[in-house]
C-alpha cells in the first residue's frame, strides 16, 4: 500500500464511494470532523455515496438526512436513494420480496446453530433492522473474540450454503452471490448513466476490513483507513493506498486530500 499522498489526479475524480464502520465512523461514533469532510465534499459537487454492510432501517436515514447520492445496505443486498423533487426515497433490491422473506426465517435458523457453536458472539443489535441477511457480532457490544473466532462464524455460515463475509464489527452471511461492488456497478448504471468497468479510474473508495475486499481490488484509487493494518494477512485485496490517521480522521485526511487537489 502506497501513502495517500502519493494519490495521483485528484481532481479528476467524480466522487467517493465509502464504508461507514470504522472508515467514516471511529469506535463507533459519527464525529463532527468526518461529517463535516463528507458534507464539504458533498457540496463541492463530487458523487457522494455510502457502501456498507449495515441493515435496511439505518440506510433509510442515511439515504433521507445524510449529504449522500445513495447509500447500498447490506453487503449490496440493494441500493437506497433520496428523490427530493418526488420527496420520496427509492428503493432497488437484488431479490424479489417474497424470495427475501422466505430467505429471512431460513436465516433464523442458521443464526441459532451459529450462537450455540461459537462462545461470545451474538446476533447483532441491528438484526431486526435487516431484511435480507444475518449479522452475527463479535466485536461490537460483545466483549471483543479473536479474529479466529470470526473466521469461525464465517466457516459456519458458509457450510450453511450462504456468502459470508467479516467486517470490523460483525461477520454477515447472505443467500445470493452479490456483494458491495455488484450492487455499485448495478446503483451507477442505473442512477447516473455510468459504466463502472470503464469509469472506475474516476472514483476513489474507501474502507478498513475484509468485506471491502472487492471494492479495493475493483478500484485503481481505493484507499485503506490506517486501522486497515489490523487486518494485515486476511484481506483477499488490500487496498493501493492509505491514510496517515484511523477510521474517521483517515477519511477526512482523505477529503482533504481530494478537495485540496481540486
Amino acid at each position: 500500500m502506497k501513502p495517500l499522498a502519493e494519490l495521483q489526479s485528484a481532481s479528476s475524480l467524480r466522487g467517493l464511494l465509502f464504508d461507514i464502520d470504522d472508515t467514516l465512523t471511529t469506535e463507533g461514533k459519527l464525529r463532527a470532523a468526518p461529517y463535516g469532510a463528507l458534507e464539504r465534499l458533498h457540496d463541492a459537487g463530487r458523487i457522494a455515496v455510502a457502501i456498507t454492510g449495515r441493515p435496511a432501517g439505518w440506510c433509510d436515514h442515511i439515504a433521507r438526512m445524510w449529504p449522500v447520492d445513495a447509500v447500498v445496505g447490506e453487503n449490496g443486498a440493494f441500493y437506497f436513494w433520496y428523490d427530493a423533487g418526488a420527496r420520496r426515497l427509492r428503493k432497488r433490491y437484488h431479490d424479489p420480496d417474497a424470495v427475501r422473506e422466505r430467505n429471512r426465517a431460513r436465516l433464523a435458523r442458521i443464526a441459532e446453530r451459529v450462537l450455540a457453536a461459537v462462545p461470545g458472539c451474538a446476533l447483532a443489535s441491528d438484526q431486526g433492522y435487516r431484511e435480507t441477511d444475518l449479522a452475527i457480532d463479535y466485536c461490537e457490544d460483545v466483549p471483543a473474540l479473536p479474529l479466529e473466532a470470526a473466521e469461525r462464524i464465517a466457516e459456519l455460515m458458509r457450510a450453511e450454503g450462504l456468502n459470508a463475509k467479516i467486517s470490523s464489527i460483525h461477520v454477515n452471511g447472505w443467500f445470493g452471490s452479490y456483494d458491495k461492488l455488484a450492487m455499485t456497478k448495478a446503483l451507477f448504471a442505473e442512477r447516473f448513466g455510468t459504466d463502472l468497468a470503464r469509469e472506475q479510474r474516476r472514483f476513489a473508495f474507501a474502507g478498513d476490513s475484509p468485506n471491502d475486499a472487492p471494492m479495493f481490488a475493483f478500484f485503481e484509487r481505493s484507499v485503506g483507513v490506517a486501522n486497515v493494518a489490523r487486518f494485515a494477512g486476511r484481506l483477499a485485496a488490500a487496498p493501493k493506498y492509505v491514510t496517515r490517521a484511523a477510521a474517521g480522521a483517515g477519511f477526512a485526511e482523505l477529503v482533504s486530500c481530494l478537495l485540496g487537489a481540486s
